[in-house]
């Protein structure tokens, strides 16, 4: 959803096991700040991939110009709780990530010049970029669960800019998109918002 001067989004999902092929695949799940229209993002989530076939998963964290990097102190598994904030103070944002499964977590703050704070999302996706420059290919998620009704954590999936404060149905400009490539049509579709504003799901739409 698009504001003016987020200072805050968080949120919780439940990691997704993936279904593999062949090759490698990927997606990601995660809370951030900025990346609609404008050129930096400051989020944190976790993967769901396909190294050569075998699943993988891991959390990570980035502040965009700067590449995403992974936590690997969190070990990650399908079915975990995450919870996930960043949050904005002063001039530094703070990203902060919990498996709240087994306990771990995580948190770092950094300055990121130029960072607009103009939306806050809760993204499944496949991430960029591939050799050519492009997305990589999204992998076989199912249907990954997001917010509090499907976790039990209230307050998430929430958010804070200068006007609004509360979960995602608080907010008047939010902006739902299904993730489609060119080729094969439509790959990640969102569900409607639970009746509480905080809740909601992505499946994977099979090619």
């Amino acid at each position: 959803m698009t504001g003016s001067s987020f200072t805050a989004a968080k949120g919780t999902w439940i990691v997704p096991a993936v279904t593999c092929g062949s090759g490698d695949q990927y997606a990601g799940f995660y809370v951030g700040l900025d990346g609609y229209s404008s050129s930096t993002v400051e989020q944190t989530g976790t993967e769901s991939d396909c190294d050569g076939g075998t699943p993988s998963y891991y959390a990570w964290h980035e502040f965009y110009p700067f590449p995403s990097v992974e936590i690997t102190g969190l070990t990650i598994t399908p079915g975990d709780r995450m919870l996930a904030k960043v949050v904005y103070s002063g001039s530094e944002f703070t990203i902060a990530i919990a498996d709240l499964t087994t306990g771990k977590s995580y948190s770092k703050s950094a300055t990121v010049a130029d960072a607009k704070r103009s939306s806050a999302e809760w993204i499944a996706e496949a991430p960029c970029c591939g050799d050519g420059g492009g997305i990589l290919p999204l992998a076989d998620f199912g249907t990954v669960l997001f917010g509090g009704d499907n976790t039990g954590v209230t307050g998430t999936c929430s958010a804070e800019d200068n006007s609004t404060k509360g979960p995602i149905g608080s907010f008047s400009t939010i902006e739902e998109i299904t993730m489609v490539t060119p080729s094969s049509g439509k790959e990640a579709i969102p569900s409607a918002l639970s009746g509480d504003g905080n809740s909601f799901s992505i499946t994977w739409a099979a090619q």
